[in-house]
């Protein structure tokens, strides 16, 4: 057990499964009361009664995080069982894959409203807390697809590029009141998303192959390193650290 979040209470929106629970299970172990909010609740209570089974203070709260009314309640069982909310991994995120011109206006909005609107309410839900208290950390999930394109994922690379750009903005308008506010990046991850991201694309003819992975950035990641990124970005190891893109992309973007 770490103590790099001991007394520290943390939200991680998506937090039931993939880089999402490997942070709520890091969280935990560095000392932090952990809120889970996910839309799959079997997942989410599961994930939750094995760290309360551990000794953790954890509390599980099933939400669809584009939705007010569901953040709203959420926001409000996590900070009625675990106290004032410190800590906010806005997590939560899908893919859409398809050529561009086979896009559809309800794919647009379905996925600006999962990756983008669901921070904009987790934020705007959780960010009072912190005010009051003079001091909070808040870390998004965006991508190396903020920056990097890649065929067939015209909507998505929007979408990274809107959370890019809102983490920076929020980084702005609260420095001086004692928020900070960073981007994690994470390059091609091995999780349910990442592998389903490498079958979709390979079916579309892009090379996203072993090999070409390997090139770009090594290995595939691993849940874990992109937690481990969250973690340094949500203590207070980075309290000088705020408007930043932390990419975990093993090179990637260094190329």
């Amino acid at each position: 057990m770490g103590t790099r979040l001991t007394g520290k209470t943390a939200i991680i929106s998506g937090g039931a499964g993939g880089c999402g629970a490997a942070a709520a299970r890091l969280f935990a172990a560095e000392g932090a009361a952990v809120g889970i909010i996910d839309r799959d609740a079997g997942r989410g209570e599961a994930l939750a009664a094995e760290l309360g089974a551990a000794g953790c203070r954890v509390v599980f709260a099933q939400a669809d995080v584009a939705v007010a009314a569901d953040v709203t309640s959420a926001v409000a069982t996590v900070t009625a069982a675990l106290g004032p909310v410190n800590v906010l991994f806005n997590h939560a995120g899908t893919i859409t894959i398809k050529p561009f011109l086979e896009t559809t206006e309800a794919d647009w909005d379905e996925l600006f409203a999962i990756n983008v609107k669901s921070m904009y309410l987790m934020t705007r839900a959780v960010l009072p807390q912190m005010l009051a208290a003079g001091k909070g950390s808040i870390v998004c999930t965006s991508s190396i697809s903020a920056v990097y394109a890649t065929p067939n994922e015209v909507l998505y690379d929007a979408t990274k590029a809107a959370c890019h750009m809102f983490a920076r903005a929020i980084a702005v308008e609260f420095r001086d009141r004692g928020i900070r506010c960073n981007a994690v990046c994470p390059g091609f991850i091995e999780t349910p998303h990442g592998n389903r991201e490498v079958a979709e694309l390979t079916a579309l003819g892009v090379d996203v192959s072993e090999a070409a992975i390997s090139a770009a950035q090594g290995r595939l990641g691993r849940p874990e390193d992109v937690a481990r990124a969250a973690l340094y970005l949500a203590s207070d190891d980075a309290d000088f650290v705020t408007g930043a893109q932390l990419f975990v992309d093993g090179g990637f973007s260094a190329v």
